[in-house]
């Protein structure tokens, strides 16, 4: 069994006009010390797939693994245990971070609700040397969150992640924020410390450019479906569904000769509330055919752990 596996999770939640399908029917599964990349469009449900694991929402169905432990079902106080060992860096750290604590205090506070320090002294300790981790100097420790630029409030948001000595993170586009030269700083901060730490990512973001430098494995969503899923160097090699390819093509290429073409979707988005029985896709894909409106595609394995849910597969 994987460290993580999640087996036909859903999330839906209630609206005036029916169920709002978020996350719909997802299974995947991430190796100890691997990063997997969840990537889409905004409210394509890779971000509550992310909370969803961590049970800060609840599944509506469907199972989550972690360690070898089924964990969607258990209490709240069951849970709590596992509160320590699954973590989340958030997009925005400065709606993260709760401006009225100073970053000691913004590190200590986990470390005092779990207890994991005994004296004031060893809490300013454990504070300090988590600062030193996420290369920060420890002048900072007094300041406020508003007091600091993005970057440094990223650094902050993701030493208090590791305060309690996680061994699995879901990392929240948490560089889509950022200046890009401060993005890069960040992701050679976050592959250093997989590699220290041993830890497990779920990498979330819209931009397949970052995405493809940090993972192992990519899994592309659309409107709370999972439509391709393969490894990094694959999915770049080998592109088969149209809406990875789209994506694709949206990534700027440094080169005035190599220019790619871009695929410019038309058509309206399927709306996710109570979704028809077909492909999600289908009312933007130029391949579609009646098969597409008619019937919603399983995620198929074509071989070499490369996964795609596409009627037309072979045929594009």
């Amino acid at each position: 069994m994987e460290f993580l596996e999640i087996k036909q999770l859903k999330k839906y939640f209630p609206t005036p006009k029916g169920m709002l399908h978020a996350v719909d029917d997802v299974t995947l599964s991430i190796s100890r010390g691997k990063t997997l990349g969840v990537v889409g469009e905004s409210g394509c449900g890779k971000s509550t797939l992310g909370k969803t694991i961590l049970q800060l929402e609840r599944a509506t169905a469907g199972e989550i693994w972690f360690d070898g432990g089924e964990i969607s079902r258990l209490s709240k106080k069951k849970y709590k245990p596992y509160r320590t060992r699954l973590q989340m860096i958030f997009q925005d750290p400065y709606a993260s971070l709760d401006p009225r604590m100073s970053i000691m205090k913004l590190l200590s506070e986990p470390l005092d609700t779990y207890k994991l320090t005994k004296t004031k002294d060893e809490t300013q300790r454990r504070v300090y040397d988590l600062m030193e981790v996420v290369g920060l100097n420890a002048r900072y420790a007094h300041s406020y969150p508003h007091e600091l630029d993005g970057g440094r409030r990223q650094r902050i948001g993701i030493a208090r992640a590791l305060s309690l000595e996680p061994e699995f993170i879901v990392c929240d586009e948490p560089v889509s924020a950022l200046d890009v030269s401060i993005q890069a700083q960040i992701l050679n901060l976050l592959k250093q410390l997989q590699k220290d730490k041993n830890l497990t990512y779920m990498f979330i973001t819209h931009d397949l450019s970052v995405v493809r430098h940090i993972s192992d494995d990519i899994c592309v969503m659309y409107l709370g479906r999972v439509v391709e899923k393969c490894a990094s160097k694959e999915l770049f090699r080998n592109t088969i569904h149209p809406y990875t390819r789209a994506l694709l093509s949206a990534v700027p290429v440094p080169s005035l000769h190599n220019r790619r073409e871009r695929k410019i979707l038309m058509g309206e988005l399927a709306s996710p509330v109570d979704p028809k029985p077909q492909c999600r896709f289908a009312p933007r894909c130029e391949f579609a055919s009646e098969e597409c409106f008619a019937s919603e595609p399983d995620l198929m394995d074509i071989g070499g752990d490369h996964f795609v849910a596409c009627h037309k597969f072979g045929q594009v």
